[in-house]
């Protein structure tokens, strides 16, 4: 019996790595599954670990209107030989491709998941642009997948869909979280005590740490601010920063960039393939982003029972229950953060107590296995209209 096709598409394929992680070889049991993105060296690495196939796209996830009309008509003309039965979008940029090419391909099922809005910090003809594109992929999409409810309501706000179109799965997330992958004991002290040593972390000190990209609209500018302002009252304080510094679309501000260099009390690690190792270290884990689908990685934090501080917006303040699990703070209030960063430094029974509580609450919520359930549910459900 032949089985249907599934495309998933990404703008780069670390998205599929990092956002679907696994995702492409669980599907594979069910469906003849064909991931789409640039970066083909990286897009073939991914495929064969997933034992799936790839079609290599070139796309940007610039503005570049010349080179996403060429993507599309390559990728229109790859729909038209496979014939799938679904295409699957993430990232924006992917979304308007993919979905205006498996419109134009007759694809019946046409899936866009949004995990995170760049326009929400965009501002003026940027801004202006960047919805109109948003409400055009909405609009070729059959169904559209908020990643958190947060995000659902902003896009019906904004008028970019119509509601009948639009569903969140379970309690949002893409892909949930690998709760046995992501577990505090699985770190040896040996372990902990090695990564410490590497880092010139000793075991008096306090560690706040951050992971992801290190650009300004994660909040690093206003985390490097508060931690500098701690750090001159409490010493052994620590910033352990794990990602790389990127130049590219959302550089941080000369300064910042100044202060983790010179900086001894901030660590910058670099971008790290097992991130388990340094949320083992950290008594608080700090995201004071400005913009969020569902971010994983506080899941990640939750499950390795760490507490977090993170913004007031959606996902995050859906993940982050006040004084249950962790803080929620104001976005882009740098006297916020530090009050809470200090809290937390100067309260340990309350720094306790919240960690008591964060794997319990990942764990009852989001289940990777429960989200992968779902979206199969859902492809089964819409293949069987």
């Amino acid at each position: 019996m032949e089985v249907n096709k599934i495309i998933r598409i990404t703008t780069v394929p670390i998205s599929i790595e990092k956002l679907l992680e696994n995702q492409p070889r669980f599907f594979s049991q069910f469906y003849k599954v064909i991931l789409v993105s640039s970066q083909k060296e990286k897009l073939v690495e991914i495929g064969k670990n997933q034992g799936v196939s790839i079609f290599y796209l070139p796309l940007s996830r610039r503005i570049t209107p010349l080179r996403d009309l060429i993507a599309t008509f390559k990728l229109y003309r790859f729909l038209m030989k496979e014939k799938p039965a679904i295409v699957h979008t993430h990232t924006p940029k992917a979304g308007i491709v993919g979905m205006l090419a498996s419109f134009l391909a007759r694809v019946p099922i046409r899936m866009h998941t949004v995990a995170g809005l760049p326009l929400m910090e965009a501002r003026g003809l940027k801004r202006l642009l960047l919805n109109h594109i948003e409400a055009i992929t909405y609009f070729f999409a059959t169904n559209v997948y908020p990643n958190s409810f947060g995000l659902s309501k902003f896009i019906l706000e904004q008028n970019f869909c119509d509601q009948k179109k639009i569903k969140v799965l379970c309690n949002g997330s893409s892909n949930g979280i690998n709760t046995d992958y992501f577990n505090p004991k699985d770190v040896s002290v040996k372990n902990k005590n090695k990564i410490k040593n590497n880092l010139g972390i000793l075991n008096k000190d306090f560690v706040y740490s951050f992971i992801g990209r290190l650009v300004g609209d994660k909040g690093i500018n206003e985390l490097v601010i508060a931690f500098k302002k701690i750090n001159n009252k409490h010493n052994n304080s620590k910033l352990l920063l794990v990602g790389d510094i990127e130049n590219d679309l959302d550089p941080l501000k000369k300064e910042t960039i100044n202060e983790i260099n010179l900086n001894s009390n901030i660590i910058l690690a670099g971008y790290q393939k097992d991130i388990r190792p340094f949320l083992a270290i950290t008594h608080c884990f700090v995201f004071p982003s400005y913009r969020e689908g569902f971010p994983n990685v506080i899941l990640q934090a939750g499950a390795m029972n760490v507490p977090c501080i993170v913004s007031n917006i959606n996902g995050c303040n859906e993940i982050i229950k006040n004084l249950i699990n962790g803080l929620i703070i104001q976005e882009k209030n740098i006297e916020d953060l530090e009050k809470s960063m200090l809290t937390l430094y100067e309260d340990d029974r309350l720094r306790l107590k919240l960690a008591k509580k964060s794997r319990s609450i990942i764990i009852e919520n989001y289940q990777q296995e429960k989200i992968w359930e779902a979206l199969k549910n859902e492809y089964k459900s819409l293949e069987n209209v």
